[in-house]
């Protein structure tokens, strides 16, 4: 698995100077990052969607969405693949595979602000 998310990876970097009238995936790279977690963030809600419905097959082609728009994101953060997979290993090794690190008491105080994901404008009413 993860060679395929290597290859997509390095495809979505060689879209960075792709020409956006013809690459979806250059035109996402330069919409910027809060449409790029917009997109994200849609694709999840799908997946979650599927799944309560039991498609099965909308669960597969809704994650593969899901995946190559979390890559798209790495590639507008400077994430590396290979940076996830050490933090994987480093639970693995602490918790086993299944588990998540328990937040500390700390982390819970210091909750990451919350953004907007795209700024409206507010409308005058007369």
């Amino acid at each position: 698995m993860s060679d395929s998310l290597d290859r997509l990876y390095q495809a979505v970097l060689a879209a960075r100077h792709a020409d956006p009238a013809r690459s979806r995936t250059a035109r996402l790279l330069r919409s910027g990052r809060a449409k790029m977690a917009k997109k994200l963030a849609e694709e999840a809600v799908e997946v979650v969607i599927d799944a309560m419905h039991g498609s099965r097959d909308a669960v597969v082609k809704e994650s593969a969405d899901l995946i190559y728009n979390l890559v798209v994101l790495w590639v507008s953060a400077g994430v590396n693949p290979k940076d996830v997979w050490k933090e994987m290993d480093r639970r693995e090794r602490l918790f086993g595979i299944a588990e998540k690190l328990l937040k500390e008491p700390s982390d819970l105080d210091a909750r990451r602000k919350v953004v907007a994901l795209e700024p409206r404008r507010l409308r005058k009413r007369r």
